[in-house]
């Protein structure tokens, strides 16, 4: 067997739960919440600051889509996931 096929196998058995609780979602989103999303907003100020920067030497469609699309559509996702997420535990504590 591969490693790949041993790492698949053992992400895929921790992950099957026969009984997901309120506690158990509660703590996969705080976690995400305090461990996942800084590293993804990391991720996407760093590209949106490149994109954004690489738009002041492009013209037309690609410097409308660097400069601001790109920027809008990947801050915008985060946004909505983290604010989610957000209310979701506020809700259920």
């Amino acid at each position: 067997m591969s490693k790949w096929t041993d790492v698949r196998d053992n992400v895929v058995d921790a992950l099957h739960v026969e009984n997901v609780t309120e506690d158990v979602k509660q703590h996969v989103t705080s976690t995400l919440l305090s461990e996942v999303m800084p590293v993804i907003e990391n991720a996407v100020d760093n590209f949106c600051a490149a994109t954004k920067e690489q738009a002041k030497t492009e013209t037309g469609w690609v410097k409308i889509r660097d400069g601001i699309v790109l920027p809008l559509v990947m801050e915008g996702a985060v946004y909505i996931v983290k604010t989610v997420l957000n209310k979701t535990v506020t809700e259920t504590a």
